[in-house]
């Protein structure tokens, strides 16, 4: 893959989406052409895949239906959006990725870690990001940010104890995958964070 693929992952709340926006303007003022897009999604068919998942209708999904459908999304996303455009030699930064399906079916639906890894290398043909930013914010404070902003989709709306469980997974994997994952802490203020991430990202550009 001639481009670079960035993952930016994170419990609910943690400020993702602000993190991105300014990741992407910075790249793109540094002569890099950027894209953006996100999981569940990216495409037609994964973004109807991510509706089927989310909604709060869909409250008797069982655990290992939702971790095929997230992992059937992202094969999808991959083969159509993410590496075309890394072939293309493109800087894609994708607003989670296989991370996010390990620690909530993995670890918070506790379908296990390593079977979850197995489901989404096989649906991703392999596919590893080059750097992947946590930022990591404690559950309580991730829904009240989140409630605040929007109406909660199905998994947003679990209770407290999964989204602690979230948390803790995050934690895991940060240590399983050190040389990648680059843990931060989200409770710091936009700019902080934001200087952090461009520090870091000097490992892979």
């Amino acid at each position: 893959m001639k481009g670079r693929f960035i993952t930016i992952e994170g419990p609910d709340g943690s400020g993702k989406t602000t993190q991105i926006n300014l990741l992407k303007d910075y790249l793109e003022k540094e002569g890099y052409h950027v894209h953006l897009t996100r999981e569940p999604g990216g495409t037609v068919i994964s973004e109807k895949i991510r509706n089927l998942i989310l909604s709060p209708e869909n409250h008797d999904m069982c655990n290992m239906t939702e971790a095929l459908l997230y992992a059937a999304s992202r094969a999808q996303h991959v083969e159509q959006k993410i590496k075309p455009l890394l072939e293309q030699g493109e800087v894609v930064i994708c607003d989670r990725f296989v991370d996010s399906s390990v620690v909530y079916q993995g670890v918070a639906r506790n379908l296990g870690i390593d079977n979850i890894e197995a489901i989404n290398s096989f649906a991703t043909a392999g596919l590893v990001p080059d750097i992947t930013f946590l930022l990591y914010i404690d559950a309580e404070e991730g829904i009240k940010r989140k409630s605040e902003q929007q109406t909660l989709d199905r998994l947003e709306g679990e209770k407290i104890e999964f989204h602690q469980t979230v948390c803790d997974g995050y934690k895991i994997l940060a240590k399983k995958h050190a040389d990648r994952i680059q843990f931060i802490d989200a409770s710091k203020n936009i700019e902080d964070i934001h200087k952090e991430v461009l520090k870091l990202l000097e490992t892979v550009l």
